[in-house]
């Protein structure tokens, strides 16, 4: 793996970001893995491996893809990272291609104290139409961001205040809004990301985490550019 492609930082949000830590595997892996079958290994990615790998991405032929795997750590606000556990749990449970094919380890507020929230750039509007989505502003934003902020200060200033006189921080850590931001470190497969940025990459998704799965999608181009490129080329793109 080349190490140019490690501990490159992509920021997202204003305090987010989503860190590479390790690879495992190239766009040669998931091919030389279908090949196993017939005792084949390919040493460079040529055409003929370029049509094998399309072949399997069309036809759903998915185990190759989970020898591809991403180390990563992702700073990401709570209301987001709960949005993201979906994925964890769900794909253990997906009825037509079951595995647990990742790891998801998580800060504890138990041992460390939050210090870092997010603050949006402006306030959205709700949808008139879709009770799970935002469409346009509010038409205060003044006034929209003097009660975020005052009333995310008062729960910071509450638990402080409650770590000063002693509280367990497993306690305190109990009034924090949504919006502070967490640390998780996450290992999963090709196949397994690449279902998160499908479903998340997606103008229904809320906003916040669109913007995670857009800077992932930057990763995996770099990462895997072969791969990645192919399956947009196959699922993505067609939906245009």
């Amino acid at each position: 793996m080349n190490e140019k492609k490690l501990g490159k930082i992509e920021k997202v949000l204003d305090k987010g970001y989503i860190e590479i830590v390790d690879v495992l595997g190239d766009d040669l892996t998931p091919v030389n893995a279908a090949r196993v079958s017939f005792g084949g290994r390919s040493e460079n990615f040529t055409d003929k491996d370029r049509r094998l790998s399309k072949y399997l991405i069309k036809h759903k032929h998915f185990s190759p893809f989970r020898h591809q795997h991403v180390m990563m750590i992702i700073k990401a606000p709570e209301f987001v990272m709960r949005q993201w556990y979906k994925h964890v749990v769900g794909i253990e449970t997906t009825s037509d291609h079951p595995t647990k094919d990742h790891a998801w380890n998580e800060i504890s507020g138990r041992y460390v104290e939050y210090s870092d929230f997010y603050m949006p750039k402006d306030f959205r509007a709700q949808s008139d139409d879709n009770k799970q989505a935002s469409d346009g502003l509010v038409g205060d934003q003044t006034e929209a961001e003097k009660l975020w902020k005052k009333t995310q200060s008062n729960s910071i200033s509450a638990y402080d205040k409650m770590i000063e006189m002693g509280m367990a921080k497993e306690q305190a850590r109990s009034i924090l809004p949504l919006t502070v931001y967490t640390q998780v470190w996450w290992t999963a497969s090709f196949q397994s990301i690449m279902n998160f940025i499908e479903l998340r990459d997606e103008e229904t998704a809320q906003i916040e985490i669109q913007e995670y799965a857009k800077s992932l999608k930057k990763i995996m181009l770099r990462v895997f550019p072969e791969t990645t490129k192919l399956w947009q080329e196959v699922y993505w793109d067609s939906e245009d």
